[in-house]
């Protein structure tokens, strides 16, 4: 039984001299993250399609069990909004090819006005797509969540592709006013959506913000403990992405959720143990 949990990045310059060595080529950084972490969010592939010898850097430095949820670019889903984007798409399938199995999911982002009357497009663009991937969608328009015809319909589109919903838990962010400059980023930035704690494939996806507070961050995803131990007694194969506004202690913290899932279930595989850090000199 193995759970996977990872963090939104695998460099942070918070990080370094703490939970990667100090200083650390950035060819090496993803390696040295993944002694802390089993998985990551492919957050860079958003913003430009990687090159392939990019890629295949990145599959050098992780095991084939490593996941990667990596993030189709927004040119696909924001600029195009999944419409005529088949040469974009080809690009980036063939520049991911070298991950092989580390591409656990495709993540489909949608923008917040991608709402019900566009569940067509999301649709004719799920059946087009080559089933040698997992796919994943996440959702930030009120009415799949506010409206149940419509969560019902997404629901019927996904399930009719085997593609997973990925929820963005952001309540523990939202339950009370910001009180750092990170949180006060966040609250501008993130959306405000209410908690969905399912999963409609066999491999959900969560992705849970809290506070630069670990305590609030602790208290907050107490939730998800019990779902995601629900999740794999039932023998899905879950991936939870844990996050705060200023992400300096995420590495720390996605392990500590893995430790606590792993309480109520001492069957789970352990995470590897983290590259040691040699503390910083003056010389």
């Amino acid at each position: 039984m193995r759970l996977h949990v990872g963090c939104a990045m695998w460099s942070n310059t918070a990080w370094q001299g703490r939970f990667l060595p100090h200083p650390l080529p950035p060819g090496e950084r993803l390696r040295s993250y993944a002694t802390w972490c089993n998985a990551v969010e492919g957050n860079t592939t958003f913003y430009a399609t990687p090159t392939r010898s990019t890629v295949e850097s990145w599959a050098r430095q992780t095991a084939p069990g490593f996941r990667f949820v990596a993030k189709l670019p927004k040119s696909i889903t924001h600029d195009r909004r999944l419409t005529g984007v088949d040469e974009e798409l080809r690009s980036f399938l063939e520049a991911i090819e070298p991950l092989g199995p580390r591409a656990h999911a495709l993540w489909i982002q949608l923008p917040a006005s991608f709402g019900p009357t566009d569940l067509g497009a999301l649709a004719g663009f799920l059946h087009r797509l080559p089933r040698s991937h997992r796919y994943a969608v996440e959702v930030r328009h009120r009415a799949f969540f506010d409206d149940a015809r419509s969560e019902r319909l997404l629901k019927g589109v996904l399930a009719g592709s085997d593609a997973e919903w990925i929820p963005f838990d952001t309540d523990t962010l939202f339950r009370s006013p910001p009180t750092s400059d990170a949180e006060r980023d966040a609250w501008a930035k993130k959306p405000r959506v209410p908690r969905r704690a399912f999963a409609l494939t066999d491999r959900p996806i969560v992705r849970y913000l809290g506070r630069d507070d670990t305590a609030r961050t602790v208290e907050g995803w107490q939730p998800w403990i019990g779902t995601v131990a629900g999740w794999l007694r039932e023998g899905r194969s879950p991936t939870v992405f844990i996050h705060t506004p200023d992400n300096a202690d995420a590495p720390m913290l996605a392990r500590r959720f893995h430790d606590d899932v792993r309480a109520l279930l001492p069957g789970i595989e352990p995470l590897p143990e983290p590259v040691p850090v040699e503390p910083l000199t003056l010389f």
